[in-house]
């Protein structure tokens, strides 16, 4: 099949499964201008399929905004060093059940079956590019080139509660749903010791930064922190620019990807359903463990094993410059390095995101809402948002602001609330349905009154009974 009759087949498809085909939402002002009825934050993967799972609720009247350059969404061809996805290559996600619209028809389509079955995994160029395929056959209006930079509450011209969410251009657009598909960064930050962030800027980076110049590394010894994916990732990729790589891990990796045990249904679809408990030791075992790297990661900086070491169980403590490098203290005896990358992942504080920070401290986290047994407390995760059922923020204190259940979070601070969801693509088949049905929840609970009064004037025939053919008794 080629890609032209498999978008056929798309459209086919998607007819098929229209039902239930009427519309029910009703266009609403705010200032005389039309207001969404969702507008989500992040075009990426999870924000896309958002958008899909509203358009086929027959919920239109959406935008997704990045601020990204079209083409440049999430971090497949950005900052994701890495030549393939780490998930198994038949998992589906994005297609939310529907054959035609899989990473696996679309690849097939342009290469063939044989290729798709001699793949062992997605290379990332080919998901990114699926992606935005993905967007383009089904018409998921986004907007680039723009942030959100401020969110506070306010009212439709009819009186009904909106949110007014201001843009980086200055722009405020209205909304009555507003989803956060903002990534792994999402309600915090990339994180890295303050030891490492005050030393020079084009000393250090993160492996979320966009612009490493590897090319200068050439010749330069390269000390790495953390023993995760994304430092391993960023190590081979400076191994293969001609640098002299040292990885150093806090820990003895184990090789054990703990997100591949829990990719079952009963995990997936119900771990936010469960006591406060078993979802902080589920989630506080599985995200305290480094993510794992699979086989062709190990191979690729292998493959240099005269320049690269990993430096196992010696971590860092301290850092500063000296006679022109980095001086590293670690905790066997000082390290110098040229440039330092840190692979330490992120940190949950809503108060650094920006679109968040002007009522941050009115939103509940985990800290607020449960206290662990003895043992088992755990600083970080105490930082990660409690969300409501429906992924949405709840109050910190009750009454003081109702309108933070109109803000859903699909990102990774929604992982301790609900496992894995936004950003994960193992998750996506059950958790956007889950959180479209709760996004459509609060839009038909809005609407009561007009419903109930357009159900009284409801008066459409089915069948128009001639009573002089009929016997009455």
């Amino acid at each position: 099949m080629s890609l032209t009759k498999l978008e056929a087949q798309v459209a086919r498809d998607l007819e098929l499964t229209a039902h239930p085909h009427m519309e029910w939402m009703v266009p609403r002002l705010h200032g005389g201008k039309p207001a969404l009825d969702v507008l989500i934050v992040g075009a990426g993967q999870s924000g896309i399929v958002t958008a899909f799972g509203l358009m086929r609720e027959r919920v239109r009247n959406i935008l997704a905004i990045d601020r990204a350059p079209e083409g440049k969404e999430g971090p497949w061809v950005t900052f994701a060093r890495m030549p393939t996805l780490r998930s198994p290559k038949l998992q589906t996600g994005p297609d939310l059940g529907m054959p035609s619209l899989t990473f696996q028809a679309w690849y097939e389509a342009q290469h063939g079956a044989q290729a798709f079955a001699d793949m062992n995994l997605i290379p990332s160029v080919d998901w990114h590019e699926y992606l935005l395929w993905f967007r383009r056959v089904l018409g998921i209006p986004v907007r680039n080139d723009v942030a959100a930079t401020a969110i506070a509450p306010g009212r439709l011209d009819d009186g009904g509660p909106c949110l007014r969410v201001t843009l980086s251009t200055g722009e405020v657009l209205a909304a009555r749903k507003v989803v956060l598909a903002t990534g792994q960064d999402g309600t915090g930050e990339w994180w890295m010791p303050d030891f490492v962030r005050n030393l020079p800027a084009d000393r250090r980076a993160h492996t979320c930064a966009l612009d490493i110049d590897f090319d200068r590394l050439k010749g330069k010894v390269v000390a790495v922190l953390g023993s995760g994916a994304s430092a391993m990732d960023n190590a081979a990729v400076a191994l293969e620019h001609g640098a002299e790589v040292h990885l150093f891990c806090r820990r003895r990796p184990t090789g054990v990807q703990r997100f591949r045990w829990l990719t079952f249904a009963g995990f997936l679809r119900h771990m936010g359903d469960m006591p406060d408990l078993w979802r902080w030791r589920f989630m506080a075992n599985i995200l305290n463990a480094r993510e794992g790297f699979p086989p062709d990661t190990l191979e690729r900086v292998l493959v240099f094993r005269d320049t690269f070491t990993m430096q196992v169980e010696r971590t860092w403590t301290d850092a500063r410059m000296e006679d022109g490098r980095i001086r590293l203290e670690t905790t066997r005896g000082p390290f110098h390095a040229d440039f330092a990358i840190c692979g330490t992942g992120i940190r949950q504080n809503v108060h650094l995101r920006p679109e968040l920070a002007a009522f941050a401290d009115k939103i509940a986290l985990w800290r607020d809402r449960f206290t662990p047994p003895p043992g088992e407390e755990d600083a970080l995760l105490a930082n990660y948002p409690y969300l409501g059922a429906d992924y949405q923020f709840l109050e910190k204190t009750p009454g003081e602001a109702p309108w933070l259940g109109d803000i859903h979070l699909f990102a990774i601070g929604s992982t301790l609330s609900f496992g894995v969801s936004g950003s994960s693509i193992n998750g996506m088949t059950i958790a956007v349905p889950k959180l479209v049905a709760g996004l459509t929840r609060g839009l038909f609970a809005g609407d009561l009154q007009r419903h109930w009064q357009s159900l009284l004037a409801y008066d459409t025939k089915v069948v128009d009974i001639d009573w002089s053919r009929v016997k009455t008794g």
